[in-house]
C-alpha cells in the first residue's frame, strides 16, 4: 500500500467514504455544532498503555473505531468496546471513516505521531496528540501551523496542565511574588536511558505488525525485540526522544506557561558522550530567551534563562532544597520559587511568611479531555493547543538536538541552526521509501 501523504490523495480518501464535511470555528464538524450535548464522532490511534488512559478520557463520546498495530497491547481496550470497529492500519481509518469524524486521539510512539496526525489535519480533523508532538522540530512545526491555518481543535497531552496547583504557581509568578524572573532550574530525575543492545532476535509475535510499527523510520530497520517494542523504544533515537522528550512538555510547561516563553534564541548542552543510537541518562540543556518589550499579558519581561536536566540540578544542593515533588526552581529579583507538580514554596521561607496569596484568576479546568471535547464543538481553545504547545515541544526537541549535535544560535522563523550542520541535520529527518511526505 502506498503510504506517501498529499493533499490531493487524502482528500479523495475521504471523499471516496463519503462526502467532506466543512469546519467551522473552532475546526468542529456543522453535525456535531447542533447541541453541546450531541456526542462527537471520535477515533483512537493507539489504544495501549497511556492510549487506553486517553480512550477513558473520551469515552463519553461516539467512539467509532480503535486502531493499533498490536492487537495484544490493546486487548484489554477492544475488549472493552466490543462494538467498536478495530483496525490495523491508520491510512485504513481515514479511507473508512475520513468523512464521518469529528477528531483523532493519537497516543503511538513518538516516531509516529507525525503521520496520522497531518493526515487527519489534511482532511480537516481535530487531533488530540500525545507530547511531546512529534518526533523532530520540523514535524512540530509543520503540525503547528497546519492546525493553525485550518482553525482545528488541537491539544498535546501535558495533562497537568490542569492541576489546580500549577494554576497557582503561575498566578504567584504572574503576579509579581517573586519579582522578574531571570533564571529557571527544571529537572526530571532518574537515569533511565542507554539501554542494553539486545544479544537475542526472538520472532515478532503474531498479533503485531512489526512493519508498520517502524513507519516511516528510515534507517536500517532495527530488528524486533521486546525490550523495544512495546515501550523501551523511548529510549532508542530512531524512535523515541529520551526522557527530555518524555517529561520536558510536562515539566517545562510550568516557566512556559508562568513566563509566557516562545521561542529560544541559544541553545546549548552537555552530559556524557553522546550516543548515536540510544538516549543518554543525564544532560543539561541551557535555553536563552529573549527579552519582551510589550507582551499582552507580562508587559515587560526581560531575557530569561533556562536549564533544563535530566538529573538532579547541582543549585540545589548550593542552596540547600530538596529535589523531593519538585521539579522547577525560579530565581526572581525578590525571591526563589520551588515548586513541582503538586507543591510549591515561595524562598526565603522567613521573608515570605506573611505572603497573601493574589486572588486566583486562572479558572478550574472542566478536566483536560474536556477542554478538547469543548473546542472540538466550537467552544475556548484547549490551554495546551499548538499554538501554545508547539513552540514548547519545538524547545525540548532543541535540547536534544544541542545535546547530539553541538551548541547552535536558532533562528526560529528559518528552522536554522546557523554553522552548525550536524544539528541542522536532525531538524527535519528523511523518511524511507513510501512514506514521503507532499505538503500542498
Amino acid at each position: 500500500m502506498n503510504r506517501k501523504i498529499n493533499r490531493r490523495n487524502a482528500l479523495l480518501t475521504s471523499m471516496a467514504a463519503g462526502a467532506l464535511m466543512v469546519h467551522g470555528g473552532a475546526g468542529r464538524r456543522l453535525s456535531a455544532a447542533e447541541s453541546p450535548n450531541e456526542k462527537l464522532n471520535l477515533a483512537c490511534i493507539g489504544v495501549g498503555g497511556r492510549g487506553a488512559a486517553n480512550v477513558s478520557g473520551v469515552k463519553s463520546q461516539n467512539m467509532v473505531a480503535f486502531v493499533d498495530v498490536d492487537a495484544k497491547r490493546a486487548g484489554k481496550t477492544f475488549e472493552s468496546f466490543p462494538n467498536v470497529q478495530q483496525l490495523t492500519d491508520y491510512r485504513k481509518l481515514f479511507d473508512q471513516f475520513g468523512s464521518k469524524l469529528d477528531g483523532v486521539v493519537i497516543s503511538t510512539p513518538d516516531h509516529t505521531h507525525f503521520h496520522p496526525a497531518y493526515a487527519a489535519m489534511q482532511l480537516g480533523i481535530n487531533v488530540y496528540l500525545e507530547k511531546p508532538l512529534a518526533h523532530n522540530v520540523w514535524e512540530t512545526r509543520t503540525l503547528t501551523e497546519l492546525a493553525r491555518s485550518k482553525g482545528l481543535a488541537t491539544q498535546l497531552g501535558s495533562q497537568r496542565h490542569a492541576m489546580s496547583n500549577m494554576h497557582r504557581v503561575v498566578e504567584w509568578v504572574q503576579s509579581g511574588a517573586i519579582g522578574e524572573v531571570q533564571e529557571v532550574h527544571s529537572w526530571v530525575g532518574g537515569s533511565r536511558g542507554m539501554p542494553d543492545f539486545p544479544t537475542d532476535n526472538p520472532p515478532v509475535p503474531p498479533e503485531l505488525n512489526y512493519d508498520l510499527w517502524r513507519g516511516p523510520v528510515l534507517n536500517p530497520p532495527r530488528p524486533y525485540h521486546p525490550t523495544i517494542c512495546p515501550y523501551g523504544w523511548r529510549f532508542w533515537w530512531d524512535f523515541g526522544t529520551g526522557e527530555t522528550g518524555n517529561w520536558g512538555c510536562h515539566i517545562l510547561d510550568i516557566p512556559y506557561w508562568s513566563l509566557q516563553l516562545t521561542k529560544p534564541t541559544r541553545i546549548k548542552a552537555s552530559g556524557p558522550e553522546p550516543d548515536a543510537e540510544r538516549t543518554p541518562k543525564a544532560m543539561h540543556v541551557e535555553y536563552q530567551f529573549p527579552a519582551i518589550d510589550d507582551h499582552a499579558t507580562l508587559g515587560k519581561r526581560g531575557a530569561v534563562k533556562l536549564h533544563w536536566y535530566h538529573g538532579t540540578p547541582p543549585i540545589l544542593k548550593e542552596k540547600g532544597l530538596d529535589a523531593s515533588g519538585n521539579n522547577t526552581l525560579m530565581i526572581g529579583s525578590k525571591g526563589m520559587l520551588l515548586c513541582g507538580f503538586s507543591k510549591r514554596q515561595l524562598l526565603p521561607e522567613d521573608q515570605f511568611a506573611d505572603y497573601k496569596s493574589p486572588d486566583e484568576f486562572i479558572p478550574d479546568s472542566p478536566g483536560f479531555h474536556n477542554e478538547w471535547l469543548n473546542a472540538c464543538r466550537g467552544g475556548e481553545a484547549a490551554t495546551c493547543n499548538f499554538d501554545y504547545s508547539g513552540p514548547m515541544a519545538e524547545t525540548v526537541l532543541l535540547g536534544n538536538v544541542a545535546y547530539r549535535a553541538g551548541n547552535f544560535d536558532w533562528d526560529a522563523e528559518a528552522l536554522s541552526t546557523g554553522d552548525n550542520q550536524a544539528a541542522q541535520a536532525l531538524i527535519k529527518e528523511a523518511y524511507r521509501p513510501g512514506w514521503e511526505i507532499e505538503q500542498s
